[in-house]
């Protein structure tokens, strides 16, 4: 049994791991009848599972992601969705993410389309990726609020930073001119370097007519399609059973 005085020294350092480490019979117990060397090492790798533990924790806390629950695990491969299983399988190793390459899903209501995306999204932060959540409608009116009070340059470069921007729901309500600007501002920053992962009801060739202004639509949807991964979720309503990807 460690003396407290040590064990108070190693939380004055914030060795938390190696603290569990100590008072865990089960790794005492593996530890015993070993050199000192791998005793030691024994303790920094709990030391640093221990950090990487708590970073996943912080950054799925700030990723706060609509369906905390969804892990691509649990997703719902039924035949009539027609999900390419490869394609999701190579998603979930993170490559699109370390490339810049956006991710749009679209399909009709209630088909699992923010679930997917926060299945991705809770993968990607437990690869250590940041994330965050938003509904595209909300995003944009908390953009023009930035415009309001002097903050819109400070947001964006904060949005310019993280590995993933979820985009739920876009263009699910008319844009304004000034919120198409944004948008437009807000992809731009990321474009080739970061990734954004959009849900939309509507397919990518209508959302041009949803941009309604032809210049700045086709500024637009070339910063969302550029080396974009497209699926297009099929299938019946999943509302009706218990919720799954």
């Amino acid at each position: 049994m460690l003396h407290q005085h040590t064990l108070d020294q190693l939380r004055s350092l914030r060795l938390d791991g190696m603290i569990a480490a100590l008072n865990d019979s089960a790794t005492q117990a593996a530890a015993e009848g070993l050199p000192f060397e791998q005793r030691l090492a024994l303790l920094v790798q709990r030391e640093l599972d221990w950090r990487e533990g708590k970073r996943v924790a912080r950054l799925l806390k700030s990723a706060k992601l609509k369906v905390s629950s969804a892990c691509v695990e649990d997703i719902d491969w039924r035949a009539s969705r027609a999900l390419d299983r490869h394609l999701i399988t190579a998603l979930a190793q993170g490559d699109w993410i370390r490339h810049g390459r956006n991710l749009i899903l679209t399909g009709a209501t209630g088909c699992g389309k923010t679930w997917l995306a926060c299945a991705l999204a809770q993968q990607a932060a437990r690869q250590g990726f940041s994330v965050l959540y938003t509904r595209a409608t909300r995003l944009l009116q908390e953009l023009q609020v930035a415009h309001g009070d002097g903050s819109f340059t400070r947001r964006l470069a904060q949005l310019a930073r993280l590995d993933v921007l979820v985009l739920d729901d876009l263009a699910i309500a008319p844009i304004t001119a000034l919120e198409r600007q944004d948008l437009l501002e807000l992809l731009d920053d990321r474009v080739g370097s970061r990734s954004t992962l959009i849900t939309s009801q509507l397919p990518t060739d209508a959302m041009h007519q949803w941009l309604a202004e032809p210049t700045i639509a086709d500024a637009i949807m070339d910063r969302l399609r550029h080396g974009a991964h497209i699926i297009e979720l099929k299938g019946e309503s999943l509302r009706r059973d218990p919720p799954q990807g």
